[in-house]
């Protein structure tokens, strides 16, 4: 069953990247702005609220949306949930930094923190949905097919995630049709992206010198967000200028 507060901002992002196909994969523009969003709110209202900041002292953040929540500016709010987190992780590990015996509870619990981040958790929920409302959009919907015909490429991780979920989501004879249409767009990126990069290398051979780039001069970029995706939106790391 499709949910209309996924499927708005599905259609808006795909209706965007069929108009320009540099913004890259769709799938990835989507999960940019789940993770904005959820960054935005974690530092606004969201952090006062006693439910959230218990989740967040036990959940803490990956080290990628500490950068982010850095970044965005909101410097007073995130002192004021590393104070709260950094309170309870010293209440968690207390007396444990001079004697931390294999298997104790104090071990445990920093092997949970290394694998949990209260962003991450959020957004990949929203993200699940999203991937559902895709699939579900393009069975139900020729003008959502049509979009989807226009995509440029979807990431190697989306274009996975894509076949796992119309997989569960889909009778077989639609996710035939869908995985045939899926594959097309893929296949022929690659063939796109294999051609440039060669072209790309052929430019510092000096026999090619005074030939055009074509749509090569990017193509290292291009192959970058192709193979590993394109997902977060940070632009420094703190401490630099």
């Amino acid at each position: 069953m499709k949910e209309k507060i996924y499927t708005i901002p599905i259609n808006e992002t795909f209706d965007k990247i069929a108009e320009d196909n540099s913004i890259g994969c769709p799938l990835c523009a989507l999960y940019r702005e789940v993770e904005i969003n959820e960054t935005e709110t974690i530092l606004g209202g969201a952090m006062m609220v006693p439910e959230i900041r218990q989740k967040t002292n036990v959940e803490g953040f990956c080290r990628t949306h500490y950068d982010m929540m850095f970044e965005s500016g909101g410097k007073l709010a995130l002192g004021l949930i590393l104070e709260s987190h950094l309170d309870t992780l010293k209440d968690d590990l207390k007396n444990s930094f001079s004697l931390m015996p294999a298997g104790s509870k104090q071990e445990k619990r920093i092997s949970e923190l290394q694998h949990s981040c209260y962003i991450c958790s959020r957004v990949n929920a929203t993200f699940e949905k999203m991937l559902e409302n895709t699939v579900l959009l393009w069975q139900d919907e020729k003008e959502f097919r049509e979009k989807f015909s226009k995509m440029p490429y979807f990431c190697l991780d989306h274009y996975k995630a894509l076949i796992e979920t119309a997989k569960r989501e889909l009778p077989k004879k639609v996710f035939a049709d869908f995985y045939e249409a899926l594959s097309a767009i893929e296949n022929g990126y690659l063939a796109k992206l294999g051609g440039d990069i060669s072209w790309f290398c052929k430019k510092f051979d000096y026999r090619y010198e005074n030939e055009p780039w074509y749509d090569s001069k990017d193509a290292i970029e291009r192959s970058f967000k192709f193979l590993s995706g394109d997902l977060h939106k940070i632009t420094k790391k703190p401490g630099q200028n």
